[in-house]
């Protein structure tokens, strides 16, 4: 079954498990996707009758391997249009994710190649999420979400989740950002040395290197 609606909910299926190991449920699916329950219910259906989930009723969604090749084949053209945007036109990364939403469904493969290779085949996107190469392949290394760091903890900043564009602004001007190095203290973080009062909900949004 060809069609964006399609692409998107194996795209939001895959995303979730990728920095937790909680399965999607439908009534999660529709909170993220902002959509009505009963129409996720039949859009999952539908995705189970084509091989691309696995459902039971009131219970997780989960990729088949048909649907997991197809979702990392979005999930690179997303992270590959929002590097690009940033890179070569100058967004800032709290503004390219819902351009990418929409470009992603229409640039065409041979595009999508010549960026990649533009870009110098980028293995994270701005945000720190990896981009899957033309086969799948994702590279990732351990982590730990902030909010779970023990104190001490001297790390880098891996991926920061790009769902609150005020939040990503506020982390970049405390230079909260993707490669930063931080060390956690019993209060929050310092960068530089430098004491930093998190805003509320950063250590929730806020990977950390193992």
């Amino acid at each position: 079954m060809a069609s964006p609606a399609a692409d998107d909910y194996l795209k939001t299926v895959y995303a979730h498990t990728e920095w937790q190991n909680a399965p999607i449920t439908p009534s999660v699916l529709a909170a993220k996707l902002g959509i009505a329950p009963s129409s996720v219910t039949e859009m999952v259906k539908k995705l189970a009758a084509a091989g691309l989930v696995s459902h039971v009723p009131y219970g997780a969604v989960r990729l088949t391997d048909a649907g997991t090749q197809r979702a990392l084949a979005m999930v690179r053209r997303h992270r590959l249009i929002e590097t690009w945007l940033v890179q070569e036109f100058d967004y800032g990364w709290d503004e390219v994710h819902d351009e990418a939403e929409v470009l992603e469904h229409t640039i065409s493969d041979r595009l999508l190649e010549g960026i990649d290779a533009r870009l110098g085949r980028p293995r994270f996107d701005p945000h720190g999420d990896a981009i899957p190469d033309a086969e799948g392949r994702v590279d990732r290394e351990p982590f730990v979400l902030l909010a779970d760091a023990p104190t001490g903890h001297s790390a880098r900043v891996l991926r920061v989740d790009d769902r609150d564009p005020d939040l990503l602004r506020s982390l970049e001007a405390l230079g909260l950002v993707v490669a930063a190095a931080v060390t956690t203290t019993a209060s929050g973080i310092t960068i530089d040395g430098a004491d930093v009062d998190l805003p509320e909900g950063a250590a929730d949004v806020v990977w950390l290197s193992a």
